[in-house]
């Protein structure tokens, strides 16, 4: 019969204690519990919010788009509409060449700080540019002008969603070339959180006549309105994958929340929240590796950012069924 040395080629652990950072599929039997664990994969369950580099120009209302490890952040309010870009490298914030058209309330998407598409703006922009690292250059313009929307995906594969004053159910993909309305918001609403791509995304908060916790996913072709976020708010941010994986971050509700939910796609579940609450920032990454940058807290346009990052391994106990 073969053992665990046999197939792993040394035998299982005889520990007091659980080790302080096992190696996933690491296997030890705990004395003091007597217990059989193991390093199974981490869990945003377990994940924290640390300090990244501070923002150089602190703002609201802006686009972002990107990695944990390599952001971009462009345009928004720092007092009049800007058209300041910059990029994250997992550590400090470079800034870069500006937009051609400098705006507020603008969304964007993208996957790194050398690829992003920013768009939109208030009051009724359409004007979208494309940014490959080194310039942005004016591309096809959204079929409906407006701002405070969400937005999900990379360059080549996106979607708008909603947004404008008055309130907007409009939502828009992008292929790489041209925008195309696709099927809209079952609910109308602005400064809203988004995440996801342009097949599966999740769409949440914002406001309507009053900040809300509704929540609907896509599937491609259409919204399904599923549960509602934990806590009302707008100007709520979103990271994550997929409309069954997504994180809502911050946001402004019965005050300034520092409050972290995640999609698992049947419910919302509140897990670490920021050191600094806030709303009106970027929010970029995924679910296991964030990012939120700048925002507003009530007094005045925040600098700080702050990584939410998921531990690579997580204690799990074997039981005998």
């Amino acid at each position: 019969m073969a053992t665990y040395k046999n197939i792993n080629g040394f035998p299982i652990q005889y520990l007091e204690s659980d080790p302080a950072n096992p190696v996933l599929g690491q296997v030890w039997f705990n004395s003091t519990s007597k217990t059989l664990k193991g390093a199974g994969a981490g869990t945003v369950a377990g994940a924290t919010w640390a300090s990244g580099g501070n923002v150089n120009t602190a703002r609201v209302f802006f686009g972002s788009a990107g990695s944990q490890t390599s952001s971009v952040i462009f345009g928004g309010n720092t007092g009049p509409a800007t058209g300041i870009v910059e990029s994250y490298n997992g550590s400090s914030w470079t800034e870069i060449a500006d937009l051609n058209t400098a705006r507020n309330a603008l969304a964007g998407f993208g996957d790194s700080n050398t690829s992003a598409l920013a768009f939109g703006g208030h009051p009724d922009i359409a004007v979208t540019e494309l940014w490959n690292g080194s310039t942005w250059t004016e591309v096809n313009d959204l079929n409906t002008a407006r701002g405070y929307q969400a937005s999900c995906g990379i360059v080549t594969a996106g979607l708008s969603i909603a947004g404008d004053v008055p309130n907007s159910a409009v939502v828009e993909n992008f292929n790489g070339t041209s925008w195309t309305e696709v099927g809209d918001l079952n609910t109308a609403r602005r400064q809203l959180g988004g995440t996801g791509t342009s097949t599966s995304a999740i769409a949440f908060g914002g406001y309507t006549t009053a900040h809300v916790a509704i929540a609907e996913t896509w599937n491609g072709s259409s919204w399904t309105e599923v549960g509602d976020l934990n806590v009302v708010r707008q100007d709520v941010r979103g990271s994550g994958g997929s409309n069954t994986d997504a994180l809502a971050i911050g946001g402004l509700g019965p005050a300034y929340l520092a409050l972290t939910e995640h999609w698992d796609g049947s419910s919302w579940t509140e897990v670490a929240d920021m050191a600094t609450a806030r709303a009106q920032g970027g929010g970029s990454g995924t679910t296991t590796a964030g990012l939120y940058s700048s925002g507003y807290a009530g007094s005045s346009n925040l600098a700080n950012t702050e990584e939410f990052t998921a531990p690579e391994t997580a204690t799990v106990s074997f039981t005998v069924s």
